[in-house]
């Protein structure tokens, strides 16, 4: 991994749109001085990523901030340079800038934009953000830019124009895969789930709603069918081997063999997503604290 773009071991991905701004500038300091190194943030129908990170910014000091993952058919190329230099410009080099293709029924349903070939598509608006013009502050620091990358070709096109990737609902043999791709150097950042429900029947059943969108979307299950998976896997909200090998559940030492299978894989950098036990949308703060690099802080 470049050294300067050195975000930790360890980070928190996290839906925040169900509290005020006021609590997610909380959470990120709470974060930030349990040593986690970023703070992960989706993009979908709620807040604008990029607001929300201009917020936290004004609320933290060391903390690198993430969009998990921007959606290129929000804003054109052009824009996101803008976006991009902004940030780095306000929060001193700390925005990690993760940029994906979303999903069809997401940008031609919802956006009403007609969804592309998705390497060409990236390529592109990579190519575009390259040569905007940009008439703004030179920009001393600038963080990593990221691509949402499962399979081969985006996996490559990661390295090629991109700092490296961040790979969502995947598991330690997808990082394996990933990190070979990429080659030395590049950041490689999954997510993963975590849930400390020690009961199998509870554990799988939590996981299961949180599974529910995913395993909808062909992306994901296209990616996991490269695993070793099977369509037979998908029924019923997901078999017991799906389930065990997206979400960590148990207790923190099955947890944290999980997370060490990632590092061992060759990941830079694991952003957890501590479910919570109600099967809502946030995170459990006690599986926050479990899990902070500077437990004593």
């Amino acid at each position: 991994m470049d050294g300067t773009h050195d975000l930790g071991r360890l980070g928190v991905w996290s839906w925040l749109d169900n509290g005020s701004f006021s609590d997610a500038a909380v959470f990120a300091q709470q974060i930030e001085k349990m040593g986690y190194g970023a703070l992960w943030l989706p993009e979908a129908v709620g807040r604008d990523p990029f607001v929300t990170i201009t917020h936290l910014a004004g609320a933290t000091s060391r903390l690198y901030l993430a969009t998990g993952i921007a959606n290129i058919y929000a804003r054109d190329a052009m824009a996101m340079a803008a976006i991009r230099n902004s940030l780095n410009e306000l929060s001193g080099g700390r925005l990690v800038l993760g940029l994906g293709v979303s999903h069809e029924n997401l940008v031609s349903g919802l956006r009403h934009h007609q969804y592309k070939k998705p390497i060409a598509t990236m390529r592109a608006y990579l190519e575009g953000m390259q040569q905007s013009f940009y008439a703004g502050p030179e920009v001393k620091q600038s963080g990593p830019l990221l691509l949402a990358a499962l399979r081969k070709r985006m996996l490559g096109l990661s390295s090629e124009l991109a700092d490296g990737a961040h790979p969502y609902f995947v598991t330690p043999e997808h990082t394996a895969r990933a990190r070979q791709i990429l080659g030395p150097g590049k950041l490689l950042a999954p997510e993963q789930k975590i849930l400390t429900i020690k009961d199998a029947s509870r554990a799988r059943a939590v996981s299961r709603q949180f599974m529910e969108t995913y395993l909808g979307l062909p992306n994901y299950r296209n990616n996991l069918l490269t695993l070793g998976f099977t369509e037979a896997d998908f029924e019923g909200g997901g078999s017991d081997r799906l389930v065990d090998a997206i979400v960590a559940w148990g207790d923190e030492k099955a947890i944290m063999s999980r997370i060490e299978a990632h590092w061992q894989a060759g990941a830079d950098h694991v952003a957890l997503q501590c479910l919570r036990h109600d099967g809502e949308t946030g995170y459990d703060m006690d599986t926050v604290r479990a899990f902070a690099p500077g437990r004593g802080s």
